[in-house]
């Protein structure tokens, strides 16, 4: 995908961002080079444009860590998304795509002109074809883009940050069976993320670290920035019940907040849990992984570990990616919680993953496709001048030929501008005669050829069907209106029009129509429905293959 040996990758999220620098060995696994961590400090009632703040503080953490410009791969937060997981009927293969896209305009809450999607095909254990849609409003994802442009560097990729910790897990925990959760529980909301088989679904949930900052603001009647500083000082989930709380005052109060934010966490966490198992035919989690900045909050792996009763550890990204050398490793396990995704966007430079999305705006795109053409450009600039040049010097060989052999035709033209006005006279007549004839022949064709494209559709209609409308349309083509499409519209009985596995009866008359010596296999069937329980409604724009002149 990219010429460079070295990555970046960029996670913005509510309260952070992180800028990490890989290494893309040929045949080996990426290795971690060089990270920052950023924090934006934006309370969730400040600024409505974070822009300013997001480009300053990619410029920091580049300009402190000594991180050079290369290709970037950078993901969007789960909660500025829209997945959508919908089960695919049985279709061709060539057909997978037409079929998705109607989903994606049926899913998305937006109108699809207004959003950028991507997709991802998924294979159940069973075989079953699903897909997972993935949208973003398009003036979001271009507002982050700006602001990477705006810090000096140039995305390749926009992925989506549960999905770049899919493919962490993925590539990290490569034995693992049964169901697993990805836990990562941010700052303006939790991303679940459940993996089984090849089986992926996410849900992003309204509950994380400033649910708790904010609750802390109201008991200690408080500014945001203030709770904040409360909660990372004081903040662990209390162990509730009769167990003794500690001797600081404050610690305990704060405690006890946080036990109640994160115990309307584990609500919502259960009912996506029963979701997932009732609606996407999942199991029960049997290894939570936690991730995310209020996911080290003391005693979080406890309390889950205590209300779902199943094993949860911190994730850990790099089980199979290397570290480099240069690296402080206490510091690097101390910010593992918060390099997941970043690690996921790099494995995306060095290998192919299980899920590969890319929300990259349109005008972007539009830009980097100019650039590779600009080399072009100049080539067919230099082309048009030599084929210039060539027709100039042709030219003026030309013109003393053409001096010579004027003299000789002008003789002879005088000669002939005598017998030119008897051959006009005759020539006029005689195409008026024919155009009169023509005439003639084209009013007889044309209703023999209706009469045989009206027997040929009639003779390939299955019994029980009728039509209720046989409409030609006309369109300019050379200058000239031409008959070039017929609109069938017409109905059938639901008991006599009998579908088949691979087709129903209306795309087998379609078929039948494509098969006609009049027809191309540009008929295509423009609506199909029930319109009431006994009969069936379509319509079939008929592509001929012969255009029939209007005059």
């Amino acid at each position: 995908m990219f010429e460079s040996d070295r990555v970046l990758a960029l996670d913005v999220g509510a309260s952070k961002v992180v800028v990490a620098e890989f290494a893309v060995p040929r045949g080996r696994p990426i290795e971690l080079l060089n990270y920052g961590i950023g924090r934006l400090d934006i309370t969730p009632e400040g600024e409505s444009d974070v822009s300013a703040y997001i480009v300053s503080t990619i410029r920091d953490i580049m300009r402190e860590k000594s991180i050079k410009v290369a290709p970037l791969l950078m993901s969007l937060s789960g909660q500025a998304v829209f997945p959508r997981f919908v089960k695919l009927p049985p279709v061709t293969r060539d057909k997978i795509f037409q079929i998705v896209q109607y989903e994606a305009e049926q899913n998305v809450p937006f109108p699809i002109e207004e959003v950028v999607w991507d997709y991802q095909l998924i294979t159940g254990d069973d075989g079953e074809l699903s897909v997972m849609l993935v949208a973003v409003k398009i003036e979001n994802v271009q507002k982050l883009t700006e602001c990477v442009l705006a810090a000096g560097v140039e995305p390749e990729v926009v992925d989506v940050a549960p999905m770049a910790l899919y493919n962490t897990v993925r590539y990290n925990y490569p034995d693992i069976e049964g169901c697993v959760m990805i836990l990562d529980v941010g700052a303006r909301s939790s991303n679940l993320v459940f993996i089984e088989g090849s089986r992926i679904f996410s849900r992003s949930i309204p509950v994380a670290g400033n649910a708790i900052t904010q609750e802390l603001a109201k008991e200690f009647n408080v500014a945001f920035a203030d709770a904040e500083l409360l909660k990372l000082q004081h903040a662990f989930v209390s162990f509730g019940g009769v167990t003794a709380g500690p001797e600081n005052e404050t610690a305990d109060r704060v405690s006890k907040i946080v036990r109640n934010v994160v115990t309307r966490l584990h609500a919502e966490v259960n009912r996506s849990i029963n979701f997932y198992r009732s609606q996407q035919g999942g199991g029960t989690p049997s290894l939570v992984l936690l991730a995310g900045g209020t996911s080290i909050i003391p005693h979080m792996d406890t309390f889950f570990r205590e209300k779902l009763k199943v094993e949860v550890e911190h994730l850990n990204p790099f089980v199979n990616v290397a570290v480099g050398g240069n690296l402080n490793a206490e510091k690097v396990a101390g910010d593992m919680h918060l390099l997941g995704e970043v690690v996921g966007l790099g494995l995306r430079r060095s290998l192919t993953c299980p899920v590969e999305i890319n929300l990259m705006p349109p005008a972007l795109v539009a830009k980097k496709v100019f650039r590779k053409r600009q080399p072009y450009f100049g080539m067919i600039a230099v082309g048009v001048a030599l084929i210039m040049l060539c027709w100039w010097v042709y030219l003026g060989h030309m013109q003393k030929i053409r001096k010579a052999q004027f003299g000789v035709v002008e003789q002879k033209t005088k000669a002939l501008e005598a017998t030119m006005g008897n051959l006009q006279r005759v020539l006029s007549d005689e195409k008026k005669a024919r155009d009169k004839a023509d005439r003639l022949l084209d009013i007889v064709r044309l209703k023999t050829v209706w009469i045989e494209i009206i027997e040929d559709v009639y003779s390939r209609m299955p019994e029980g069907m009728w039509l209720s409308s046989f409409t030609p349309v006309t369109q300019a083509v050379a200058g000239t209106n031409q008959i070039t499409y017929i609109e069938i519209e017409g109905n059938g009985f639901v008991d006599k029009l009998v579908d088949k596995p691979e087709k129903s009866a209306i795309e087998e008359f379609r078929d039948k129509l494509r098969s006609s010596p009049y027809f191309t296999k540009n008929t295509e069937i423009k609506r199909q429905l029930l319109k009431e329980s006994y009969m069936r409604q379509f319509s079939i724009s008929v592509a001929l293959k012969q255009p029939i002149p209007v005059k």
